[in-house]
């Protein structure tokens, strides 16, 4: 997944909130993490307020689930 992928992905859960959406945040956050690295998530989290939104910290591992 390309960052401006997700990016778009992210905001879209961003702007609905809730429960579901910020589970769903939490996997494509960990699919960034897999490809990308923790800077780009800690990016993509400050960019898109997700601290604010899902109360999501920079330097959170985003991991797949098992």
């Amino acid at each position: 997944m390309t960052l401006d992928k997700a990016f778009e992905l992210l905001q879209v859960q961003a702007d609905f909130g809730g429960f579901y959406n910020r589970n769903s945040a939490r996997l494509i956050l960990a699919e960034v993490h897999k490809e990308h690295g923790q800077v780009a998530v800690d990016k993509l989290i400050h960019d898109l307020h997700l601290d604010r939104v899902f109360g999501f910290a920079p330097g959170t591992e985003f991991k797949p689930m098992a």
